[in-house]
C-alpha cells in the first residue's frame, strides 16, 4: 500500500480518484485551501488525511507546508485541480489569468519542488491531470490554454530531469468531462449542459489509476482521453 496526495479531490475527477484508493487501503492526503474545507473533505472521504495549502497562493505554499508534517515517502502526487475562466485576450483582466496561471500552473510546479525529496525516496509518480486545452487553445480559451500549455512543459522537464531518481511522470489530457467546472464552462459558453454528452470522471480516474499502478519497468508519460458513444 502507498501514500498519496490529491489535490481536488472535493469533486469530479479528484475525489473518484481519492474514493478508489481508499477503498483499497491506501493512504491518501487531500489539499485543502483551508482549514474549514479540510475538515469538509474528512467528513466527504472518511479515512483521508489532510493538507493545508492555498492554490491561489503559491508564494506562501513553503510557508504552510512548513507547519504540518509532510509524507517521508510519497508514492504519487496527482495534481488534479484546476479553475477556468474564459474570455477574449482583449477583454481578459488581469486578475483572470493570474488566478489560473497559479492554481493550474505555478502551484503544481512549487508543491512538486516541496514534495519531491519526498517522490524521490519512494520512487514516486506525479500525475498532472492537464486538458484539451493544453494541446490546442482556441477563441476565448486563452488564459487556461497558456496555463496547461505550462503544465504540459512543467511535465516534460521534470520527466526528464527526474527520471534518473526513478520518479515517473504523467500527463493526462481528458476531454471534455462531466464536472461542476465543465458545467461552469457551459454557462460562460452560454450552452445547455447535458452531463451524459461528456466523459465521465469516473473513466479519467480508471485512466490515472492505469498510469501509477503500472509496473515499474515501464511509464506511461502521456495519455489523451477523449469522449466516445
Amino acid at each position: 500500500m502507498g501514500t498519496h496526495l490529491i489535490t481536488g479531490a472535493g469533486s469530479g475527477i479528484g475525489s473518484v480518484v481519492a474514493e478508489r484508493l481508499l477503498a483499497r487501503g491506501e493512504d491518501v492526503l487531500l489539499l485543502a485551501r483551508d482549514a474549514r474545507r479540510a475538515a469538509q473533505l474528512r467528513e466527504r472521504h472518511p479515512g483521508a488525511g489532510t493538507l493545508v495549502g492555498d492554490l491561489a497562493d503559491p508564494a506562501k505554499l513553503s510557508w504552510a507546508f512548513g507547519h504540518q508534517s509532510l509524507p517521508v515517502e510519497l508514492d504519487s502526487l496527482l495534481h488534479i485541480a484546476g479553475v477556468v475562466e474564459l474570455g477574449h485576450v482583449g477583454d481578459l483582466p488581469v486578475k483572470a489569468w493570474q488566478e489560473q496561471l497559479n492554481v493550474n500552473t505555478v502551484s503544481p510546479a512549487e508543491i512538486t519542488r516541496l514534495l519531491l525529496p519526498s517522490l524521490r525516496l519512494a520512487r514516486g509518480h506525479v500525475v498532472f491531470v492537464n486538458s484539451g486545452a493544453g494541446l490546442r487553445a482556441d477563441a476565448n480559451w486563452a488564459a487556461y490554454a497558456a496555463s496547461k500549455f505550462g503544465v504540459r512543459a512543467l511535465a516534460d522537464a521534470l520527466r526528464a530531469e527526474e527520471h534518473g531518481n526513478g520518479v515517473r511522470v504523467t500527463t493526462v489530457y481528458p476531454g471534455r468531462t462531466a464536472t461542476p467546472m465543465q458545467e461552469k464552462v457551459h454557462r460562460q459558453e452560454g450552452r445547455a449542459y447535458d452531463p451524459a454528452q461528456w466523459i465521465a470522471p469516473e473513466s479519467v480516474a480508471t485512466a490515472i489509476l492505469t498510469a501509477i499502478d503500472l509496473p515499474r519497468d515501464a511509464e506511461l508519460t502521456e495519455i489523451t482521453v477523449r469522449p466516445g458513444q
